[in-house]
């Protein structure tokens, strides 16, 4: 039995590992993002939520999540994942563990942050994943680097897919994401995609 799993054999459900909300469901969608860890100063995400709660936003997470995925897609930080050889690290621990933890749906490696868009396999948790794919590339592209130290964000962003529209939005967000953020013209032209075409 896994550790995470109740006598029940039921999902984990919401939880939090300090900062942010997880939601383990189980084998349903899961849309995950994972970030450097320079790649959001903190005084910004304090700035975000300062402004968004001074509007009197209802929907505060949502918005920030909008917020943060914009200032993201401007390149902040030292965007290791720029560079080829890392962001073909990153690009092969995502595909590693698809079929083995997964089953990969859709994913990109952007300059400061992946997405990726995964059903989980019976009995395996988002947070097994995620350290999975994050503890190898940290210690692959810190190699490569010839860096010591953080490499990614601790925790990731995670996200139920709730109904069919949103996993074909999903999937539409991720792939395009590199076209929105002005690195190609044309969403199969970016290699560390699930849309390059060759």
């Amino acid at each position: 039995m896994s550790s995470g799993m109740t006598d029940l054999q039921q999902p984990k459900g919401w939880y939090s590992r300090g900062y942010l909300p997880h939601f383990d469901g189980g084998e349903i969608p899961q849309f995950i993002t994972a970030r450097l860890f320079d790649s959001l100063p903190q005084n910004i995400l304090q700035k975000f939520q300062l402004e968004l709660e001074r509007k009197g936003i209802e929907n505060i997470e949502y918005e920030m999540r909008k917020q943060i995925e914009g200032f993201l897609d401007k390149g902040y930080g030292g965007c290791f994942l720029r560079d080829a050889k890392i962001a073909k690290i990153a690009a092969d621990a995502l595909l590693f563990h698809a079929e083995k933890k997964y089953k990969l749906i859709a994913w990109v490696v952007m300059p400061n942050h992946i997405h990726f868009l995964a059903v989980p396999f019976k009995d395996i948790e988002l947070a097994e994943i995620t350290h999975s794919i994050k503890s190898y590339t940290a210690k692959e592209a810190n190699k490569v680097l010839n860096r010591t130290g953080k490499f990614w964000q601790r925790e990731s962003f995670d996200r139920y897919i709730r109904n069919y529209e949103h996993f074909i939005k999903t999937i539409d967000y991720i792939e395009n994401n590199p076209v929105k953020a002005e690195l190609c013209k044309s969403f199969s032209e970016w290699k560390f995609s699930s849309a390059f075409v060759e």
